[in-house]
């Protein structure tokens, strides 16, 4: 009796417990390229801004594509950057994403997208 509770008590245990996993990739994901030249110091870090977005799936049913989870992470991102009708760009764009799950019930995935605001000077 002691080790069918001791076994039920380890099942519910190993069932129910959350886990988190992280990994973030720096790269350029635009399918644009601008080459800036700089011979001089023409330019200035004004700001760093972020866009998340994110997903669950409960029983593996629901959510997004990762392309199009990334996409909104993205967008969001470019809305808080203000780039319109200026003389900014983003630089070092980074991708996170995090992993919470309670296997197999719950899984939550969040995607934050960051990047560095430069502006160019005269």
């Amino acid at each position: 009796m002691k080790k069918l509770f001791v076994s039920l008590a380890l099942c519910a245990i190993i069932t129910l417990s959350s886990c988190g996993v992280n990994y973030a990739t720096i790269g350029n994901h635009n399918l644009n390229n601008t080459q800036v030249h700089l011979s001089t110091n023409n330019f200035k870090v004004v700001d760093k801004v972020a866009g998340t977005a994110y997903v669950q799936y409960i029983v593996f049913i629901g959510g997004l594509k990762k392309q199009q989870l990334y996409e909104k992470a993205y967008s969001d991102m470019l809305a808080k950057a203000n780039l319109l009708n200026t003389s900014k760009a983003l630089v070092n764009i980074l991708t996170e994403e995090h992993y919470v799950f309670i296997t197999p019930y719950y899984i939550r995935r969040t995607l934050t997208v960051s990047a560095n605001v430069i502006e160019f000077t005269r």
